[in-house]
């Protein structure tokens, strides 16, 4: 049970041959991601300066003096 097996050897590998096999795998995945992050920056840093302010906040209409004398009852 301490020991490794074949099996535990030949995923140990796979991983490794995954990782640091070919063309350098792992920099082209590390450089994908670098773009990524890149771009989600670029894209919030577009999104603060595009949008349009609110609109400004419209008054409430005034109440009739009927209504708001039963208002001011209630409350």
């Amino acid at each position: 049970m301490g020991s490794l097996s074949p099996w535990h050897l030949l995923i140990v590998a796979g991983v490794l041959l995954v990782l640091f096999g070919g063309r350098g795998k792992l920099s082209g995945i590390m450089g994908d991601a670098a773009k990524g992050i890149r771009a989600f920056r670029e894209g919030l840093k577009d999104d603060h300066g595009e949008t349009p302010p609110p609109p400004a906040a419209q008054p409430a209409p005034p109440l009739p003096a009927a209504t708001a004398e039963k208002d001011s009852i209630v409350r």
